[in-house]
């Protein structure tokens, strides 16, 4: 770490405990690098990963969005091709264009979207999409009926989030350029929609420890 990045870290106090305000300001403060860097969230679970019933999996709208948009692509029928481009979707797909993916495996976009009577035909794309986490499920509230609803909510800053092998959830939730207030309320969407989240049989201490940071900037402890 170089002595700019030193002189950032040092402004946290390793062993403290923030509250948000506090937290979210140190964020913005000790951020050492010249873009505009993302801030994460990273929560610590009391959960066991073995268990299929104690995963943690959940969506969310971040009021505010998280400072990059995805690109979104519908798959959808003839019919629904207007609506899907009128909802903001960059890509509209049919039928065709599923034989291309599943024959090139070539992708250009980062989600994706469908009605529920498309999933079979998507079906023969599976082992392209499902590999790279792209394939559209009732979970992620990537296949429904409501198109319209479905792109403008990921537009806005619709975000999935879930643990890891080893009990952590790391969710971007903004940058540092937002203003306190936006990242406050950002955190704030996560952090219930987390808490809301709970497995029924995780015992003891759900989130058993909270951190924000920036892109190589120092993690911050934050009181829950």
């Amino acid at each position: 770490m170089g002595k700019r990045l030193q002189g950032f870290a040092s402004k946290v106090e390793k062993d403290k405990v923030y509250s948000l305000d506090e937290a979210i300001k140190l964020a913005q403060e000790t951020s050492g690098v010249k873009f505009d860097a993302g801030i994460e969230v990273h929560a610590h679970l009391g959960i066991d990963t073995k268990k299929g019933e104690q995963q943690v999996r959940a969506t969310v709208v971040l009021p505010h969005g998280t400072g990059k948009t995805k690109t979104v692509a519908a798959f959808v029928s003839a019919d629904k091709e207007k609506e899907a481009k009128e909802a903001g979707a960059d890509f509209v797909y049919g039928e065709e264009d599923i034989k291309k993916i599943k024959d090139t495996g070539k992708i250009n976009f980062e989600i994706a979207v469908t009605t529920p009577d498309m999933m079979p035909k998507l079906a023969v794309a599976a082992k392209v999409l499902g590999p790279k986490g792209l394939m559209p499920n009732p979970k992620t509230e990537t296949v429904g009926p409501n198109l319209k609803k479905m792109i403008e909510e990921l537009k806005k800053g619709k975000v999935t989030f879930k643990n890891d092998d080893g009990a952590n959830i790391h969710q971007l939730v903004g940058r540092v350029s937002f203003t306190p207030t936006q990242l406050k309320e950002n955190l704030t969407a996560f952090l219930e929609t987390l808490n809301k989240a709970k497995p029924a049989t995780a015992k003891g201490t759900y989130i058993q420890s909270l951190s924000l940071c920036t892109t190589m900037g120092p993690a911050i402890k934050v009181a829950q």
